[in-house]
């Protein structure tokens, strides 16, 4: 999975939030790369760690959360032994986010262009004044807003034009590497598919490196061009989107496949999964997912699988891949 044209390269990266109960075990063990211009979905359920994993790359941690121990190599310089100081240098400007709720990420008492201004100016200071305005009215027309709407505020934009406001900001210094965290949830289907349509366009179009992250596994499909998949603070599978949808391995994936209805093919009848996402506070020993698995057997519950790959660029974390128990 690592090769030297990787924009970004994670090893074996563990966060926890320290609370009062303990340790609660958000990422463990996630290990991936993302190739320039390449686009990577990470799904699974709610709580599963997914968002964990984007403010850990970003470093925007909680005050009780810890990195401890891994690797997150952004151009090959491993991001996880700097300090705020050091990581400054490269958010926005080779690695930026795009949040869920731009209405948060958004301040309200500043008009859009001044926020926007303000990322180019912290990290492309070498422009001049009129560069970055260009710049703005450029980044603007990108995600199909119309730069006379620039001076106005946040709440004097819809939904779906405060997130193309967001996804500029996140446009704005050129990253190598974008994070979108849910990025059409709020929006209505009409707008979340257009929303789509035009990142990947964008994406395409500056050879960019993205992960979108999402519970919506049709989502994902539309713009990655390989799915990760999270179960309990791990990666349980990773393979290029049509080897998810067709021939997933991992006995959770092949769960979460059945229980999405497709437009094309048979008409097939929809399974749900039972059971819940473990309490990752104290996590099931083994597989985290061998309380749920239909194929557990006593190894699933004493040993952790080790994520290999089963077939040419699909590897996954399971002893039984296939449900072949």
């Amino acid at each position: 999975m690592s090769t030297s044209k990787n924009v970004l390269e994670v090893k074996d990266l563990t966060m926890h939030y320290e609370t009062s109960e303990g340790p609660v075990h958000a990422v463990d063990g996630m290990t991936f790369s993302l190739a320039r211009g390449e686009s990577l979905g990470l799904v699974g359920e709610s709580g599963c760690g997914k968002s964990s994993v984007a403010i850990s790359l970003l470093k925007l941690l909680p005050d009780n959360a810890r990195i401890l121990r891994g690797e997150i190599r952004l151009n090959s310089i491993d991001l996880v032994p700097l300090d705020e100081a050091g990581i400054r240098q490269y958010r926005w400007r080779n690695i930026a986010m795009i949040f869920q709720a731009a209405m948060n990420s958004l301040n309200p008492v500043h008009n859009v262009e001044s926020q926007i201004v303000e990322a180019i100016r912290q990290h492309m200071p070498e422009l001049s004044g009129e560069e970055i305005r260009k710049r703005v009215d450029d980044l603007f027309e990108m995600v199909g807003l119309e730069p006379q709407f620039k001076k106005q505020y946040p709440h004097e934009y819809s939904g779906g034009m405060r997130q193309r406001a967001v996804i500029a900001m996140a446009l704005s210094c050129d990253p190598d590497v974008i994070i979108a965290d849910e990025p059409t949830t709020a929006l209505d289907v009409i707008v979340q598919d257009a929303l789509l349509k035009e990142m990947r366009a964008i994406q395409e179009k500056l050879n960019m490196a993205m992960i979108y992250i999402s519970h919506d596994i049709s989502v994902i499909a539309e713009v990655s061009d390989r799915v990760g998949v999270m179960y309990a603070g791990r990666l349980v599978e990773v393979a290029s989107t049509d080897a998810i949808f067709h021939e997933p391995l991992h006995p959770y994936t092949i769960a979460l496949m059945s229980a999405f209805p497709s437009i094309e093919g048979d008409k097939t009848e929809l399974s749900s999964l039972p059971g819940e996402p473990p309490d990752l506070l104290n996590p099931p020993s083994g597989c985290r997912f061998h309380p749920r698995c239909p194929f557990a057997t006593e190894r699933c519950k004493r040993e952790v699988p080790e994520f290999k790959e089963h077939a040419p660029d699909h590897f996954a974390a399971c002893w039984y891949p296939g449900g072949s128990s």
